[in-house]
């Protein structure tokens, strides 16, 4: 199988590539390097590899490179942690809608002519930032409410683009939804200087490195965003790969939805009290609770049994050995200065 992933440079992107490459498949990636600017990768030089810098808007491009792969993985889009949510609540969901559109508009055109099987959309569990059902199951998304934050919305948006382009031009899909994924490769964003400094500011997407960060950085007392009570299942980066790669390959998994994601939930302060420990040792733990923002959802709590049954896919790696991981690229990346 050959696959087109656009977001290549990308965080997820950094574990799927190389766990469809180990896998046998062929594998196109599209990146305009925005984000980061240009990254190395492991997997760079594999001959089953190919890069392409280029922008996800250009569904002239797109439609080219699908021309000639089996599967389009939609991964591009501008994304950060949930200060990036507020900041860019505009810039989100504009720029996600044209590179959203642009994706489908060249999968519909890739299906017509050649052989493309399918879409496969890289969606968020931001989706059911609104639910009142937990563990929350697939489908969901169109009973709750919707989501408050533009991201979230436009989240949503990408998975009726899916169901809207198949009842009209039956292109498949399947939409894979990570849950919290935890792993080494983010960077600071090349757009993190326009944002506000603080404590409340992360510039990393994710909290486990925000967090690891700060402690490496001696903060003490630690900040975090509201009482810490927020419940995530954190779930690491190969795992969440591995998942995906089974939706892909599955017949089962056409015009289906997966959540993708551990089974374990725990809180913002035990997160945080578990990076501590492995930092600090027997150090007093201080924490200054900074104010929530607006989207910082409190329980995001997935079911997760149709990815089990359907794709027979769970989750193996446990936090602590995924912390142990982030905590050493991390150490490396700071003492390299690139952190």
């Amino acid at each position: 199988m050959r696959v087109l992933i656009t977001g290549a440079g990308g965080f997820i992107a950094g574990y799927l590539i190389p766990e469809l490459l180990a896998s046998g498949h062929e594998v196109v990636g599209l990146d305009n390097e925005s984000k980061y600017g240009p990254v190395r990768r492991s997997f760079d030089g594999d001959a089953r590899y190919r890069f392409v810098q280029g922008d996800a808007k250009d569904a002239d491009l797109l439609a080219r490179l699908a021309s000639d792969c089996d599967q389009f993985v939609a991964a591009a889009a501008m994304i950060g942690g949930i200060a990036y949510f507020h900041d860019f609540a505009y810039d989100l969901i504009a720029e996600n809608e044209r590179i959203t559109a642009a994706s489908f508009d060249a999968a519909i055109a890739a299906r017509r002519a050649s052989r493309l099987e399918r879409i496969v959309v890289m969606s968020s569990s931001m989706v059911f930032e609104s639910a009142t059902v937990f563990p929350t199951p697939e489908g969901s998304e169109r009973k709750s409410p919707p989501p408050r934050s533009t991201y979230g919305f436009q989240k949503l948006a990408t998975e009726y683009f899916a169901r809207g382009a198949w009842e009209q031009y039956k292109l498949p899909f399947t939409i894979v939804r990570p849950f919290n994924c935890v792993g080494i490769g983010e960077r600071r964003p090349l757009r993190a200087a326009e944002m506000t400094a603080g404590n409340r500011r992360q510039a990393l997407s994710h909290v486990v490195p925000d967090i690891v960060q700060r402690v490496l950085a001696g903060q003490d007392p630690l900040h975090i965003l509201g009482d810490g009570g927020q419940i995530r299942h954190y779930t690491y980066g190969g795992d969440i790969a591995r998942g995906i790669r089974l939706a892909m390959e599955s017949p089962q998994a056409v015009n289906e939805d997966f959540n993708i994601s551990s089974a374990e939930g725990t809180t913002v302060r035990e997160l945080a009290e578990r990076i501590w420990r492995k930092l600090r040792g027997d150090a007093p733990l201080r924490i200054v609770h900074d104010e929530a923002f607006a989207y910082d959802v409190q329980r995001r709590i997935p079911e997760i049994t149709k990815a089990r049954r359907v794709l027979g896919f769970e989750a193996t790696t446990s936090l602590d050995r995924s912390l142990d991981e982030v905590i050493a690229w991390l150490r490396a990346e700071t003492a390299a200065g690139a952190a």
